[in-house]
């Protein structure tokens, strides 16, 4: 595989362990289910997406030599992932996420990325480097720390790089502040993360969206759940669509194929309209648990 992407993706880059129950669960309940693992995190899932649709993802992230970091890599590469430029040596081991779903949605989950969170800057190497003066998309994970947050949206490594911005979880969202005062990113949310981000409580994606920019984003998206989603940047129509109704198989992953989605139909020239409609068919593809070509 040439090494030579088109795209990076900065962040999490795991094995996802995956329990779900084909029944509501109530706190406490013991029921019979499957356990999946599966290559996870959230800039490995967006560059498996992207792969998916006929581009070229690296990961920059923390894997670790260890036979699970070993098994990942091989995993990624054979999924069409470029991983030459990820940390390896660091000395730490692989991270795990560890999700319970039902079949409404995820109950619970735990995210541990501290093998991440201690490599630090150690992950941006490459930009010394192999991957200098980059000027392409660079996807950004909010499972990143916020002081290298903070430090990426200052970096002039990266000063002229199209940034897609994803928080990884509502407890994660308030890392995204130096990039909202930077006015740099189009930002891919939730509705309660982009509620986070605005200060106040929406009663729907559009209204949540329009908060965020509000609030100095230059581009934000926003989910919904089943309710309809929405594009919103300053200057322009905010657009909505509704998602296709769907049976829930998995929700994890969910957001991540949304973005690649969208970020894949904009490198191919669709319009705004085109692209949103896009990531809500993939992203509705995924939870119904069809693989998305």
């Amino acid at each position: 595989m040439t090494t030579q992407p088109d795209i990076l993706c900065i962040g999490a880059m795991l094995w996802d362990v995956i329990g779900r129950a084909p029944r509501r669960m109530a706190p406490g309940a013991d029921v019979p289910g499957r356990i999946r693992h599966i290559p996870g995190g959230v800039a490995l899932n967006v560059a498996v997406a992207l792969a998916r649709r006929g581009l070229r993802p690296a990961v920059l992230s923390a894997v670790g030599r260890d036979p699970e970091g070993c098994a990942l890599v091989a995993e990624a590469e054979r999924l069409g992932v470029v991983t030459a430029h990820l940390a390896r040596d660091t000395g730490l081991p692989t991270d795990t996420y560890m999700g319970i779903e039902d079949s409404e949605g995820l109950i619970a989950a735990i995210a541990d990325v501290h093998s991440l969170e201690d490599a630090g800057t150690a992950i941006l190497a490459a930009l010394d480097g192999a991957l200098a003066d980059w000027t392409a998309p660079v996807v950004l994970d909010g499972n990143l720390t916020a002081d290298l947050l903070d430090a990426i949206s200052r970096d002039p490594r990266l000063a002229r790089a199209d940034l897609r911005v994803v928080p990884a979880s509502p407890g994660k969202a308030e890392r995204l502040e130096p990039l909202i005062a930077a006015r740099r990113g189009c930002f891919y949310l939730n509705r309660l993360e982009a509620e986070i981000l605005a200060g106040r409580a929406c009663p729907d994606a559009a209204t949540a969206a329009q908060a965020v920019v509000a609030r100095g984003a230059a581009r934000v998206l926003v989910t919904d759940g089943p309710h309809p989603v929405a594009c919103a940047m300053a200057g322009a129509t905010t657009l909505t669509f509704a998602p296709p109704v769907v049976t829930v198989a998995r929700v994890t992953g969910a957001g991540d194929c949304f973005l690649a989605a969208h970020l894949a139909a904009e490198l191919a020239g669709q319009s705004r309209e085109a692209a949103l409609r896009q990531a809500v068919e993939a992203a509705a593809a995924h939870v119904s648990g069809k693989d998305v070509p």
